[in-house]
């Protein structure tokens, strides 16, 4: 699975939250991040769509259940928090997501500690699985 098209797109995205953390600090609510960074991807012309709705299937039958994203592009998922630590339950989240669009990249970003943390994923279709990614898009090991 070739990363390497996303590398410039994912590395923009941690830059514009940087630039949000700068400004904003830790400890706000996750709805002031979501704004903040979506300007700030905006500025960079990154199209991003907040609040995105998914819906769910089940065979040929759409379900009642959906799930709203916090930012996306095309190609990436942003998953916000502002919490202690990311949980495996906010993994999860993300990778949930990630299988029900099979968007390819997925990020966890984290306002809620003093300092910036992010997690970044990949989606593999041909085995269902998310999968940890270092910072220049190389798998570490497969997850869920």
């Amino acid at each position: 699975m070739d990363l390497s098209k996303y590398k410039e797109e994912v590395y923009n995205i941690i830059g514009a939250a940087m630039v949000v953390y700068n400004e904003l600090g830790w400890g706000l609510l996750e709805s002031v991040y979501n704004e903040a960074l979506s300007i700030e991807l905006r500025e960079r012309n990154i199209d991003c769509e907040t609040e995105k709705n998914i819906e769910c299937f089940y065979k040929q039958y759409k379900l009642k259940k959906h799930f709203r994203l916090d930012l996306a592009t095309d190609d990436v998922i942003i998953e916000l928090k502002a919490v202690d630590e990311i949980s495996s339950a906010h993994r999860t989240q993300l990778f949930n997501y990630l299988r029900l669009t099979k968007v390819p990249i997925g990020l966890i970003i984290n306002f809620g500690q003093h300092g910036l943390y992010g997690e970044r994923y990949c989606f593999d279709k041909q085995t269902n699985q998310c999968i940890l990614l270092d910072k220049n898009l190389n798998p570490f090991y497969s997850g869920k």
